[in-house]
C-alpha cells in the first residue's frame, strides 16, 4: 500500500470516513525533518498495510486542513480514528518511537 496522498478536497473521504485508523503526515517539500520521516513512514505503512492507512498532506498545497487542525509546525502527524483526532505527534522520530506511539491504534476497528 505505501504512502497515500490526501488533499483538502479528499480529506473527508480519505481520512475522516476511513474504516481503519489513519495517520496523516502534515509536511512540506522544503522541510528537512519531514523528508527524514518519509522512509520511516513508508516502512510503517508497508508493515501495517490493512491495519492503518498512512497518508501525506502537503501543507503548502492544502492549507485548509492544516488550519482546521491547527497544525503550526511540521512535521505534525495526527491519528484519526472514527473521524476524530485521537493522537498528535510533532517532529521527526525514529521508527521504534513511531511504533510505540501508534501501537494502540494499529488494527483498531471502526
Amino acid at each position: 500500500m505505501g504512502l497515500g496522498q490526501v488533499t483538502d478536497a479528499s480529506f473527508a473521504s480519505d481520512v475522516e470516513q476511513s474504516d481503519v485508523p489513519v495517520l496523516v503526515d502534515f509536511w512540506a517539500e522544503w522541510c528537512g525533518p519531514c523528508r527524514m520521516m518519509n522512509p520511516i513512514l513508508e516502512e510503517f505503512a508497508t508493515a501495517h498495510d490493512g491495519q492503518m492507512k498512512v497518508v501525506k498532506l502537503n501543507v503548502d498545497e492544502n492549507p485548509e486542513a492544516a488550519a482546521r487542525f491547527k497544525v503550526l509546525s511540521i512535521p505534525t502527524m495526527l491519528v484519526f480514528h472514527k473521524g476524530e483526532v485521537v493522537k498528535q505527534m510533532v517532529g521527526a522520530m525514529s521508527r521504534q518511537r513511531l511504533d510505540e506511539a501508534l501501537a494502540e491504534w494499529v488494527g483498531a476497528t471502526a
